[in-house]
């Protein structure tokens, strides 16, 4: 994740005790006591202990763990639907545990949309009106709210059944309302409880797949909570996984297969087919040689012969990709008296972004094997990957 991004929540220091005696269980957990000791000597329950992260602007940030990690906890922290023991919770320079009732109020509705695991439909209002509500609560203008619950319903993919009824719908589609709802208020921040838990495997696939194509468009701060560690390493752009109300590691789902913190999360990730999460940065090295637009095709060549290749990727002075020269290209400028190799440069050639899955590069390199090159949002040329770096990432993927 890159962490030049504003942040737009800081956890610092969060706590909840659920029990009358908060501050002893508090006190015996500084003294090094866990949860169940804490538990066993005080009846009080450590539901999380001194959580701090922070989630970026535009990130999808998963919250997982087992049954009884605090994940669930943790998100209603997050709008105070519980009231914290003890830590920060800022968004936008607003700390969320010390708000009035009234300015709490006035910030979960600039900041905060929720999805449920169970669709929280009203059964006996339509698509629209149910994907109006927040809306219709807030005392936004009917034909107003009408036309944004519509355009959040075409987002989603429900246009043509606004008119419905959810029991008319799959459960799929249901969600899809919930998710509507939730994008039509607009709030700068979506809370997503495990919304897709309840969905058979093959829908929730879908709604995965939908969750990550509306997120590259709409670029939506998005709390995520699930309990299934293959729905995290597919939809989260990074991963803040839970044991008994502590945080255990927070990192990228590459950094959690390949850099486990610890002998639990080593156990959590067993099985898990790491090739289909792994990604091209993983395989990347960096080039031996680039030329540049400016060159002649004799400096090209001679690039070529010093680094023993017979390629060369060309940039411009930003490092934008601009094409590939061959070594047989270079001979043929060189003898037609050419002064610059641009008009000699080849597009047959595979680019990726860094986090293009790994298991999608073997079938792109071409009979002659050009390193594929990977390339940034504003076609900056990274690094390449060549093929046997790909064999060499599968196979150590397959190792336990």
């Amino acid at each position: 994740m890159d962490e030049q991004r504003p942040v737009k929540i800081r956890v610092r220091g969060l706590s909840k005790v659920f029990g009358k005696q908060p501050r002893k269980a508090l006190e015996l957990r500084d003294q090094g006591l866990k949860r169940p000791e804490i538990l066993e000597q005080t009846g009080q329950t450590l539901g999380l202990s001194n959580i701090s992260f922070d989630v970026y602007e535009g990130e999808l940030l998963v919250i997982m763990g087992l049954s009884g990690s605090g994940k669930s906890t943790l998100i209603r922290c997050l709008n105070r639907l519980i009231d914290t023991t003890e830590g920060e919770i800022i968004i936008d320079d607003e700390n969320i545990p010390t708000l009035s009732e009234k300015a709490l109020l006035e910030c979960r509705r600039r900041h905060f949309s929720m999805v449920f695991q169970n669709f929280a439909l009203f059964p006996h209002r339509t698509v629209q009106k149910n994907a109006e509500f927040g809306l219709e609560i807030r005392g936004i203008d009917k034909a107003e709210r009408h036309k944004i619950a519509h355009t959040a319903l075409k987002q989603v993919g429900l246009e043509g059944w606004e008119n419905a009824y959810p029991h008319q719908l799959s459960g799929g589609m249901q969600q899809r309302v919930g998710l509507a709802r939730a994008l039509a208020n607009d709030a700068s921040v979506l809370l997503m409880d495990e919304a897709f838990s309840a969905l058979d495997p093959l829908i929730r696939k879908d709604m995965q797949l939908e969750l990550l194509q509306l997120q590259a468009k709409m670029q939506k701060t998005t709390v995520f909570i699930t309990h299934d560690l293959d729905e995290a390493l597919n939809i989260g752009d990074r991963i803040v996984l839970l044991k008994d109300g502590e945080v255990v590691q927070i990192g990228t789902p590459e950094e959690i297969l390949t850099q486990p913190a610890d002998d639990y999360v080593r156990r959590f990730i067993e099985g898990v087919d790491r090739s289909r999460v792994l990604t091209a940065e993983s395989a990347m090295r960096p080039l031996r040689s680039t030329a540049r637009d400016s060159d002649g095709p004799r400096t090209a060549l001679h690039r070529m012969r010093d680094h023993a290749i017979d390629s060369i990727y060309v940039t411009d002075r930003d490092r934008r990709l601009l094409g590939l020269l061959e070594a047989e290209s270079a001979s043929t400028a060189i003898k037609e008296g050419a002064e610059k190799i641009a008009d000699y440069l080849t597009q047959d050639f595979r680019k990726v972004s860094p986090d293009e899955p790994l298991q999608n590069l073997f079938a792109m390199f071409s009979e002659k094997s050009f390193p594929i090159a990977v390339v940034d949002e504003q076609q900056r040329l990274l690094g390449v990957v060549v093929k046997g770096a790909v064999l060499d990432e599968l196979a150590r993927a397959g190792e336990p």
